[in-house]
């Protein structure tokens, strides 16, 4: 067996091949028996004719490298073999938001998803997060059609992916058109410039919903059904392209299957630009779902979602590759960092992302981390980086990667008080919605107040001095401010900050920086200061 993973840790490469092979050789002699148990099984149970068979096909979105879920998808997609004609696609954010995908740089997601045998999928925003050429590289290793109809090589003017794929699912024969959010440019920017600048790649916002109809107008008639693969999401957005926005703007699309705002949708009915019915679904985020589309042979359609939560089925052979790239991060994570006297909550109690609309404690010691450690006059960061609550007890390594999971640097720019005052507008103005670039912040206070029109809501904007007490903040001074590259270089923070003047590059990761912080700083011990939201943020209501 040739076979090896690369685990990629900061700058340093490290090649476990033996170790990898022998978990899986360990793995298939543990499994053996289960292998023959499902044979038996599946030659005793009673079987339909196949004119008696529906097609299903299952879906995920927003994996975001929930990886143990991969094995009892395919569990389930597999167990249907007697009642249906099946097929597994995923419609996107799958190679990050977790240490599978942050230390492999995505290789670990792609060989799990190998193994899972999609039959298609389209991008996700987060796709991009390790730049256009590992993302291209990742899927040149890829087994399944990738998708994509608004994703354009600038230079040739060409799609970087098939805007569509035919494929025959037992008696009926589906096209699958793709499209990922245009919103990508702007919160991933920087994956579509090279280094001098220069515009490499285009997702067409302004022809998004054109070129999805131009897609779907080519297979119709090949086709008995068109389900659109998309990573759009149903929230209003600075594109405003959305999937409910496209099954309105387009004709002779029958499903979308939806992602990128980890909405739960297990049925919806959305009516095209034609006054016909189209079906929506999405199934939230990390495998807390399986979506399925139901095609009986009659021609009616239907989606719903199943709980994979306590979803008792695992294929072996995807499990064994799982098990085995679990074994290795856990060689890799398992370290205790620190002890946490404290629940850090990115959710309020209705399971809304408060780190996205207001002040949170977990969003509060990431700001503290960076400015610390960077010795800046205050921190600032978006509060769709920080991506899982960590409860009370043991932290380990891989408990801080999972909160912090991309591959984002420390770095600290320079920011007039008028530019900050401005920044905070822009970032705060669709509070209480949730918003990625929503401020988590350390060394200032402000209060937004929303009985004030949009652009005049920054009010008591102090920041701390080093004498430890808390200043108005000069609208025509300098200061130094400590933030994710990220954020600088246009994909976070609405862009607000690219002509900003950086004077530390690339101090240190993210969760590298936290890390620091809790263990230097701190001493190994996340304590009481850091029960609840500390007062920074004020959210004065209408």
């Amino acid at each position: 067996m040739n076979y090896f993973v690369t685990l990629h840790h900061k700058t340093t490469e490290s090649f476990i091949s033996a170790y990898y092979i022998k978990h899986l050789i360990f793995r298939k002699m543990k499994y053996k028996y289960l292998v023959l148990l499902t044979i038996v099984s599946s030659v005793v149970m009673s079987c339909k004719t196949d004119n008696d068979k529906s097609t299903v096909v299952l879906f995920d979105n927003d994996v975001h490298c929930g990886i143990e879920g991969y094995a009892k998808m395919a569990a389930l997609r597999d167990l249907m073999v007697d009642t249906a004609y099946t097929c597994l696609v995923s419609n996107g954010d799958y190679l990050q938001g977790g240490p599978a995908g942050a230390l492999s740089k995505g290789e670990y997601i792609i060989d799990i998803m190998n193994k899972a045998r999609y039959t298609a999928v389209t991008l996700g925003n987060h796709e991009f997060d390790y730049k256009a050429p590992r993302m291209l590289e990742l899927f040149d290793r890829f087994n399944a059609p990738v998708v994509c109809t608004n994703l354009v090589d600038v230079a040739t003017g060409k799609r970087v992916y098939p805007e569509s794929i035919i494929r025959k699912v037992g008696k009926k024969t589906i096209g699958f058109v793709g499209v990922v959010t245009p919103t990508t440019l702007n919160t991933e920017e920087y994956a579509f410039y090279d280094e001098d600048g220069k515009q490499l790649y285009d997702l067409c916002e302004k022809t998004t919903y054109e070129l999805v109809q131009k897609a779907v107008n080519k297979i119709r008639k090949k086709v008995d059904y068109v389900v659109v693969l998309a990573h759009l999401g149903e929230d209003p957005n600075e594109t405003n392209v959305d999937s409910h926005g496209l099954i309105q703007a387009t004709t002779g699309i029958d499903v979308v299957l939806d992602g990128h705002t980890h909405s739960e949708i297990p049925q919806e009915f959305v009516m095209n630009k034609a006054g016909k019915p189209v079906l929506i679904a999405q199934t939230g985020t990390k495998y807390d779902n399986a979506g399925k589309l139901v095609i009986r042979r009659d021609g009616r359609m239907s989606t719903e979602l199943i709980s994979l939560k306590n979803y008792p089925y695992r294929d072996q052979e995807v499990r064994m590759v799982t098990d085995s790239v679990l074994d290795v991060l856990d060689a890799q994570t398992s370290r205790v960092i620190c002890q946490n006297e404290v629940d850090l909550k990115i959710l309020d109690a209705e399971g809304k992302q408060q780190v996205r609309y207001a002040e949170s404690n977990a969003g509060d010691l990431v700001a503290d981390a960076y400015r610390i450690v960077s010795g800046a006059e205050f921190a600032m960061t978006n509060g769709g980086g920080v991506r899982v609550d960590l409860l009370k007890g043991q932290l380990t390594y891989g408990d801080l990667v999972t909160m912090l999971p991309f591959d984002n640097n420390v770095c600290v720019i320079e920011i007039t008080g008028a530019q900050l005052k401005d920044l905070l507008e822009t970032c705060t103005q669709y509070t209480p919605v949730e918003f990625g670039d929503f401020p988590q912040v350390s060394g200032i206070k402000f209060t937004i107040d929303k009985r004030r029109n949009v652009g005049d809501r920054i009010t008591d904007l102090v920041i701390l001095n080093k004498g430890g007490n808390y200043e108005p903040v000069q609208m025509d001074r300098t200061y130094s401010m400590a933030t994710i590259d990220y954020c600088v270089t246009g994909g976070g923070f609405v862009g607000k900050l690219k002509q900003n003047k950086i004077t530390n590059p690339s101090l240190i990761l993210y969760n590298e920086c936290l890390i620091k912080y809790v263990t230097e700083n701190l001493g190994g011990h996340i304590g009481q200061e850091y029960a609840a939201p500390q007062g920074r943020i004020t959210i004065v209501e209408k």
